[in-house]
Parts: C-alpha cells; sequence; structure tokens
C-alpha cells in the first residue's frame, strides 16, 4: 500500500470526523442550549462551515470528499477512481463514528442529559416537520443531486481557481436551510450513520433511507453534469 494511500484515508476521516463533530455538535450542543438557540441558521452555517474548512485544509490530500455519498457521484462522473472508492468509504464512515461517540461523551457529561433525537435523520414520526418517506426520499435525492452538480462544476477545470470550498460548502449550507424542516439533512451516509449508532433505536431502523437516497441521488446529479454540462474537459 502506497504510504499517501495512507494519508488520503486519514485526510477523509479526519475531515468526516471535523463535519459530524462540527455540524451535528451545534445541533446537538448549541441549538439546545437555553438562551443562545442558534436555530435552523445556525446549524446549517456549522455544517456548511465545516465543508469550508475542512476542504481548504486536507483537500489537497484527499479531493476533499467527506461523504460516500460524494466518492460514489465523483465515481460516476469519471473523476475518482472505483479502486480508491472502499479505503474512502471506510474511512469516513469510521471518522464519522469517532466524531458521534466523542458528541455523546460531552453531551452526556452533565446531570440529567438527554440526548434527544441526537442529530440522526429520519421520517415520518421522526422528521422534524413530519413529512412522510416519500418526500423525504425525494428530498434526499435532489438535495444530493445538486450538491453534485455544484461539486463537479466547482472543481471543473474551467471554474475560477481558489473557490471550490467556499462555494461548495454554501451549497450545503443552503441545502441544510431547506431541508433540516424534512430529514434533518443527511445528504451524507457517514453523517447519518455515526449518530444513528449512539441515538434511539428508530435511527437505525431508518438509516437504510439515508444511505440509499444520498446515493442515488449522487449518481443522478453525475449523470445530469456529464450528460448536459460537462464540456468534455472537466477531468
Amino acid at each position: 500500500m502506497e504510504h499517501s494511500t495512507y494519508k488520503k484515508w486519514s485526510a477523509e476521516f479526519i475531515g468526516t470526523f471535523w463535519l459530524t463533530l462540527g455540524g451535528c455538535g451545534s445541533a446537538v450542543l448549541a441549538a439546545a442550549f437555553p438562551g443562545l438557540g442558534i436555530g435552523l441558521l445556525g446549524v446549517s452555517l456549522a455544517f456548511g462551515l465545516t465543508v469550508v474548512t475542512g476542504a481548504y485544509a486536507l483537500g489537497p490530500i484527499s479531493g476533499g470528499h467527506f461523504n460516500p455519498a460524494v466518492s460514489i457521484g465523483l465515481v460516476a462522473a469519471g473523476r475518482f477512481k472505483v479502486s480508491q472508492l472502499a479505503g474512502y468509504i471506510v474511512a469516513q464512515v469510521l471518522g464519522a463514528v469517532a466524531a458521534a461517540g466523542i458528541l455523546y461523551l460531552i453531551a452526556t457529561g452533565k446531570p440529567g442529559a438527554d440526548i434527544g433525537g441526537f442529530a440522526t435523520n429520519g421520517y415520518g414520526e421522526h422528521s422534524p416537520g413530519k413529512y412522510g418517506l416519500y418526500a423525504a426520499a425525494l428530498c434526499e435525492v435532489v438535495m444530493t443531486a445538486v450538491f453534485l452538480i455544484v461539486i463537479l462544476g466547482a472543481t471543473a477545470r474551467r471554474a475560477a481557481g481558489g473557490f471550490a470550498g467556499m462555494a461548495i460548502g454554501l451549497c450545503l449550507t443552503l441545502i441544510h436551510l431547506i431541508s433540516i424542516p424534512v430529514t434533518n439533512t443527511s445528504v451524507n451516509p457517514a453523517r447519518s450513520t455515526g449518530p444513528a449508532l449512539f441515538a434511539p433505536s428508530y435511527a437505525l431502523a431508518e438509516l437504510w433511507l439515508f444511505w440509499a437516497a444520498p446515493i442515488a441521488g449522487a449518481i443522478l446529479g453525475a449523470v445530469i453534469y456529464r450528460v448536459l454540462l460537462s464540456n468534455g474537459n472537466d477531468d
């Protein structure tokens, strides 16, 4: 195994760790803190900021995927080697689980702690706005498809240099502003998996959707970009 491969896996682990800790941490700790109440806007910004900071710090090492759906979408778009996919996904999931474990220890580190839903994703009864399965699935597919289109466009050779991380982070912020009421926003199977392991049992029971829908959306976004938007010189 090449030494650089371990560095890429490490970067994906750390980047997904930071995304999960920063994004979900803002929801579990800050959003519920009396008198602070950062709310939907604050949590949305937190997720976007984790991607911006992670992309600029770690993107030069691994590409800054931090998301199994993104990695799969980049394979579908011809921007990432399928031979590297499994290692990236394992690193991403482990990073999210590690972050969720640390967040759980922090969140339960006071008397009478109640983690609630622990920033997990859900539909029906467990959707913040009580949206059903089909609405949740459609939302996750569409949001992830647009996310992939933005990623592919912002990182194309013809794109303005140095701004990809900002565009991608702002896109994720907007996605959260739209979809937190529907599913609590996944668009990232790793981010969904980590908290689900420490949350009430329903989170694991509904986790399948937050793998299936983001992956389907990522592939759809990649196909749309390649067919309708790529000029053939983006790779």
